[in-house]
């Protein structure tokens, strides 16, 4: 190990016991720590903007002379000062001040400040600029780019630039290790790389820098990217050395399921069961992920694995991230497993008292072969007695270790198989990136039978005309969706919407029977909702997102998406995936508030366009990013320091190239690598 692998960030200058500790928090204990702690963006104070040259939202340093400087009282009390530099005049704003710094800023005192600049009432403006008075005449420039650093509390910019720029010092002194394999063509030298993006040149391509391309970027990334697919393959390879029931074939009990059912599998769905079959059939975990677009026949994949196991004496755990797909995979097995005999127990968040009880008694006696829930099954309280395999359904839902955590639940003392299943189909590139960890199977034929679904992009401006076609396809005896969205994360605001929406269509259309469901209804009451809706009942449901996935009415031919520009691309498709379910031509109405923002517009065409989910998943990817199609920017599956998809997509076959050549040729960097990319990493504030 060198120097400044080894260097505590308590022997930087500055550095007391209080800040090591938030230092800490971030995931920062060395000085090489500190090295790759990479900014987030840019300022560039390398030069001076005369006044007359700066536009609005631009970031500048100007210098000039203060000719006026007052209180001004208005809507909100503020000091306002105008700064003149020969070729204009621009006015300084604060709303947090000082006596001390009006004085500070008497008429004649030169000043450089930095700051946005931006248009207000009287013309162009900087609000609470930093600036210093520039006494003894000229004073330096910065010599690089000023970095942006991503921090935490207690930490500000000024810190994190020294700290940064000791690191630095010890860089030239002694440089981290490098862990990749010598005799490639990097894109750049790592310390180079380092020391470029911590103190770009003022003639640095700000462009590219925005963009993540430029070659020391994308030398960081590599190795980023390196680490995190490692990370991910070391995951998988301790997983699978753990011992696994082996669960043999069962052809009767397949043939009686199919004979039971309505409809025969499609050749997509045999060959993935033939896939997961034969992984079961091992003494090995089984991970494999199940992609399939809406409607595709995920479910009976999984209950063809879930019979498997039930058959060779095990129990199976389905976990889906919502009550309302957990209740219905419930219903859905129960009547498909019924003549089988099989029985099944459902565990939720709101079952209590003693529901809950004789639900945990089931699942820890092995009475309960087949065990139906959403997060409630990591509980300390449930342990199953012969876990065999767990199915998570909508896997982005979930973080990785959440899906790991249910292997230790089997009293068994082997590890279950885990069959995981997405409606959102992941583009190459995630699916590269997210799930090394898994093998990979796609469903990639629909049923016949299945109607292709149009949609259409509708100002709602027009909104009584789409009230008018919902009654003229009820009057026809469809049925059809209302789907309301807020912005808001909150249970209770998109409740209340889809009340108030409720309200207003009843109002508006007496002769339909309008029924209401949102996340917030208590279970028996979304139960009574949804199968009112499927038994013909209701002609009208109003719903929030929580129907995006799992609800099947195949007499459910129109769906209208309110506000649709504030969801992502994966989700309106997982939404408009509720109709075509049966023999009639299926409409999808967005119906979008003006204006749209060019990036609403182009995804909002996008979906018009097709209906390939594939397709629509990697225009989601390169118009809002992996965290947004992946639903996984609480978990911090996604977020990386220096690389970004899919600006970076170009590096992953290499970055799979390298990977496998590091584990043949140098193992024992794979461990240090992780480590300096994901080892303590911590959540932190973007600035």
């Amino acid at each position: 190990m060198n120097g400044i692998a080894d260097m505590p960030v308590s022997e930087l200058r500055g550095v007391g016991p209080k800040l090591v500790g938030k230092l800490a928090d971030c995931g920062i204990f060395r000085v090489e720590d500190l090295l790759f702690h990479l900014p987030l963006r840019y300022q560039d104070r390398t030069h001076v903007t005369p006044i007359a040259a700066v536009s609005d939202g631009l970031d500048a340093v100007i210098e000039g002379e203060v000719r006026a400087a007052d209180i001004v009282f208005g809507r909100r009390r503020s000091l306002v000062a105008r700064l003149q530099d020969g070729s204009g005049t621009i006015t300084l704003r604060f709303f947090h001040f000082s006596g001390a710094q009006k004085n500070n800023l008497r008429p004649g005192t030169r000043l450089r400040c930095f700051g946005q600049v931006r248009r207000g009432s009287h013309g162009l403006e900087m609000y609470h600029p930093q600036y210093r008075a520039l006494r003894d005449g000229e004073q330096p420039l910065e010599e690089a780019l000023t970095p942006v650093y991503p921090t935490a509390a207690g930490i500000g910019q000024y810190q994190w630039r020294q700290l940064c720029s000791q690191a630095l010092r010890h860089l030239q002194r002694a440089a981290p290790a490098d862990l990749l394999l010598p005799g490639h063509p990097y894109p750049y030298d790592l310390v180079a790389a380092l020391g470029y993006l911590h103190a770009p040149p003022p003639d640095a391509d700000q462009a590219l820098l925005r963009e993540g391309q430029h070659p020391a970027q994308q030398r960081l990334a590599l190795e980023e990217l390196i680490a995190h697919h490692l990370s991910l393959r070391v995951l998988r390879s301790r997983h699978r050395a753990n011992p696994a029931p082996v669960l043999g074939a069962h052809p009767e009990a397949q043939r009686q399921l199919f004979a039971a059912l309505a409809f025969e599998p499609t050749g997509a769905q045999r060959r993935v069961m033939a896939e997961i079959t034969a992984d079961l059939a091992r003494p090995r975990p089984m991970l494999r992920l199940v992609q399939g677009d809406v409607g595709s026949g995920k479910t009976l994949v999984a209950a063809a694995a879930a019979l498997q196991a039930i058959a060779s004496g095990y129990q199976v755990a389905i976990m889906a991230p919502t009550e309302i797909l957990a209740e219905q995979h419930l219903r859905t097995f129960s009547d498909w497993f019924a003549a089988l005999r099989i029985e099944l127990a459902w565990l939720g968040g709101r079952l209590k008292g003693a529901r809950r009880q004789a639900a945990l008694e089931a699942i820890a006696s092995g009475a309960a072969a087949l065990v139906i829930g959403t997060h409630a099954l990591f509980q300390d309280d449930v342990a199953f007695a012969r876990l065999g395999l767990v199915i998570v359904d909508e896997q982005h839902r979930f973080g990785v270790h959440q899906r790991l955590s249910l292997t230790g639940k089997s009293a068994s003392g082997s590890h279950p198989h885990q069959l995981v299943m997405t409606a959102t189909p992941i583009p190459r590139t995630l699916s590269m990136v997210a799930y090394a960890d898994l093998d990979c199977s796609i469903i990639d034929e629909l049923p016949p039978g299945r109607q292709p679904v149009t949609t259409a992009l509708v100002d709602s401006s027009r909104r009584a005309e789409v009230v008018a076609r919902v009654a003229h396809a009820c009057s026809r005896g469809r049925q059809a969706y209302w789907v309301c969205t807020l912005i808001e994360e909150s249970d209770a605001l998109q409740a209340s919407a889809a009340e108030n929406t409720a309200r207003a269509l009843q109002q508006s259309l007496p002769q339909l029977a309008v029924g209401l469901l949102h996340g917030r209804q208590k279970p028996a009451e979304k139960e009574a909702v949804m199968a009112a809706f499927k038994a013909g009942e209701l002609a009208l449901l109003v719903a929030t997102t929580v129907i995006e996935v799992g609800v099947d009415v195949p007499n459910a031919s129109l769906m209208i998406i309110e506000n649709p520009e504030r969801l992502g691309l994966a989700q309106l498709h997982q939404l408009r995936g509720r109709v075509g379910r049966g023999g009639a031509a299926s409409h999808c109405l967005l119906l979008y508030q003006s204006p749209l923002t060019s990036n609403g517009r182009q995804r909002l065409q996008a979906l018009r366009s097709s209906t390939d989910g594939f397709y629509i998943a990697e225009k989601d990817l390169e118009l809002r990013g992996p965290g947004e199609v992946l639903g996984t920017r609480q978990t911090g599956l996604m977020e990386f320091r220096v690389a970004r998809l899919p600006q970076h997509e170009h590096l992953l076959d290499t970055v799979q190239m390298l990977a496998a050549e590091l584990g043949n040729r140098a193992p024992a960097n794979i461990e240090p690598l992780i480590q300096r990319w994901t080892g303590t990493r911590r959540h932190f504030a973007g600035v």
